[in-house]
């Protein structure tokens, strides 16, 4: 993995590249087999919104040379109006306690989607972004937090190895999520 670098992208290019990896990663352009042993993406950004998400928080990207080979998304609580799908994880975060106290008197972020490319999984790719996100982030955030489809058992064991927590479980119109938490407090 030496030739691998996490950093932010720096061009139109490289979030052109994470659209890329996002599109070849949907559950409709993947088999049966491979949803269920590597994984998947929901959600669809385009250029403008993940433009606008980079410059209000920057995201992280692992590159191997000029190819982007993987990316793990800062969404700031500012942009959860703007990704109607991941409307109902913010709805929950609201009413949920944390430690003894309400979700809303932490200041974190969610992870927006997280993906490493075929052919780079299993390199440390994951955890390196990951690492790249504690950070940049550790000192202005007590927390990171996603949701992760039931369904995507590989995804939920990799958050669990880098130290990410369930700490809910709920059911919405298109699936069953674990919403899950990285602790930086």
């Amino acid at each position: 993995m030496s030739s691998i670098v996490f950093t932010t992208p720096a061009s139109d290019d490289d979030l052109q590249q994470i659209l890329d990896v996002q599109e070849r990663n949907q559950p409709h352009n993947i088999t049966p087999e491979q949803l269920a042993k590597e994984g998947f993406v929901t959600v669809r950004h385009n250029l403008d919104l993940l433009r606008s998400m980079n410059e209000s928080a920057p995201q992280i990207i692992a590159k191997d040379g000029d190819k982007v080979v993987g990316y793990a998304l800062v969404m700031l609580q500012s942009f959860q109006d703007l990704i109607p799908v991941l409307k109902p994880m913010f709805v929950t975060l609201e009413s949920l306690n944390y430690r003894n106290k309400p979700m809303q008197s932490y200041n974190y972020y969610v992870m927006g989607q997280v993906c490493v490319a075929e052919g780079y999984r299993g390199m440390g790719v994951f955890d390196g972004m990951y690492q790249q996100h504690k950070k940049l982030y550790a000192n202005q955030f007590d927390m990171c937090i996603t949701e992760i489809a039931s369904r995507n058992p590989r995804s939920l064991r990799a958050h669990q190895r880098v130290g990410f927590q369930t700490i809910h479980t709920f059911t919405d119109a298109t699936d069953t999520w674990d919403i899950v938490a990285w602790d930086w407090s």
